[in-house]
């Protein structure tokens, strides 16, 4: 070392530190980097893209050829720090040990701390810049990388790790998709990302929670006279109706209006026969089936609409291809005049007339409230679950940061409430009904 110049240590030093933050930043940002992201830039052909995941492939190389790079070079500069300080000062116990402290500092501070930090905030423009000098050290240093993984594959193997399970534990669950999707932010618009977020709780949602309620199911009755049930259809407003005889319960088929054209213009007179002719057969579901599974079912069975029954067989209400397709893009056909699907939201008084048909799931959607969604799906039912009682009119209850007033009960059921929102009516609000 006594005849190398000073400047020429100090410089090798240098240098030293410099490739020992190179391997530090490289392995931060490889294991940092987003392989969702390389993997869509692999398939547009970047070929720097396509290198980093060569080498994310074989990660225990990876990591072998960038440790034992960085000890190896680590090493040399503590070996050349010691010969500096023991050339200028002596070979002293102290100057020993001032020399190890001085290069463990530069090390910590200059070659791990600065380049992971480095590495991390920019994992993707790091790895891509370094997956070319990697590459080639790789297959240079390829047989000391096998010599020093025997040791390690014996070592694991001793622990009873299998690395083979990493591919299993990087597949990414719904809430990891989920959280993935909340956390776009300005990268996914507001509508998409409602979209994906819907799409994620079709899985947790039933039939019932989007079905339409038996009591505003429009049907024919087969018993009724023909006079009546042709009037129904002249007037009706949907394209498919459930036809019954006597009693809902008792359902026998699934009338397409259009088919009933030909009815009308027929010179004899139409019977309930004619009618019963062109029935198609129910296509029945049960309550309990998540929306996701019966968008399945309905794909499978070329179907559009199910007659919702409950565990007796009783009908409960209807599900359309469109009613789960709403769930998940919002709603975009038109509403039946008079049903409770038309737009509602808080007026300027801070109140919402709704009707007690009204699902929860929509008041909370349209409104911010938490309302309970583990009992009753209606408004109707959930007073009617907290009161324990068909209530008169002018009942109030406080529930969820607002007031809920019961405007009209009619037939044993809550046909009308007024949601007040309790910061703008204080005075009216009460902790149980008045």
């Amino acid at each position: 070392m006594e005849t190398v110049p000073i400047w020429v240590q100090v410089l090798a030093l240098f240098i030293l530190i410099l490739l020992s933050a190179f391997f530090s930043m490289t392995e931060t940002a490889l294991m940092a980097a987003n392989r969702h992201r390389l993997r869509h830039l692999a398939k547009q052909g970047n070929r720097a893209a396509i290198t980093i995941l060569w080498l994310l492939d074989r990660t225990e190389r990876l990591l072998s050829l960038v440790l034992i790079a960085n000890t190896a070079i680590n090493a040399l500069a503590t070996a050349l720090v010691t010969a500096l300080a023991i050339a200028a000062f002596g070979n002293h116990q102290r100057v020993i040990t001032a020399a190890t402290a001085c290069v463990a500092a530069l090390l910590i501070i200059f070659a791990e701390i600065v380049p992971k930090v480095i590495g991390a905030t920019y994992p993707e423009r790091i790895s891509l810049f370094t997956g070319f000098i990697l590459k080639p050290l790789m297959r240079v240093a390829k047989p000391l990388i096998w010599f020093v993984n025997l040791f390690v594959s014996a070592i694991l193997r001793l622990l009873r790790i299998k690395t083979g399970a990493r591919a299993a534990e990087q597949r990414i669950s719904p809430e990891e998709l989920r959280s993935i999707v909340l956390e776009g932010g300005s990268f996914i618009p507001q509508k998409h990302k409602s979209i994906l977020l819907n799409l994620f709780d079709l899985e947790k949602i039933s039939v019932e929670d989007v079905m339409t309620p038996r009591s505003q199911v429009e049907a024919l009755n087969l018993a009724a006279p023909v006079d009546d049930i042709l009037h129904q259809l002249a007037t009706c407003y949907h394209n498919k109706l459930p036809v019954f005889e006597g009693e809902i319960n008792h359902i026998v088929g699934i009338l397409h209006v259009r088919k009933t054209v030909s009815l009308f213009r027929r010179e004899e007179e139409i019977s309930h026969d004619d009618i019963r002719e062109l029935l198609s057969a129910p296509y029945y579901v049960p309550v309990e089936t998540d929306v996701f599974t019966q968008l399945q079912y309905f794909q499978e069975n070329h179907e559009r609409l199910g007659v919702v029954v409950d565990e007796y067989g009783e009908v409960q209400g209807l599900v359309t291809l469109e009613d789960i397709i709403e769930e998940m893009i919002g709603e975009f056909t038109t509403s039946s005049p008079g049903s409770s699907g038309e737009g509602f939201g808080w007026d300027k008084d801070g109140a919402c007339l709704l009707e007690g048909s009204t699902t929860l799931r929509d008041i909370n959607k349209r409104l911010g409230l938490q309302l309970p969604l583990d009992g009753p799906k209606t408004i109707n039912g959930l007073l009617l679950e907290y009161l324990q009682d068909i209530p008169e009119a002018s009942v109030a209850v406080k529930m969820d940061g607002c007031v809920i007033e019961i405007v009209q009960v009619q037939n044993q059921a809550i046909r009308m409430v007024k949601l007040i929102a309790l910061a703008q009516a204080p005075g009216a609000a009460s902790a149980a009904p008045d």
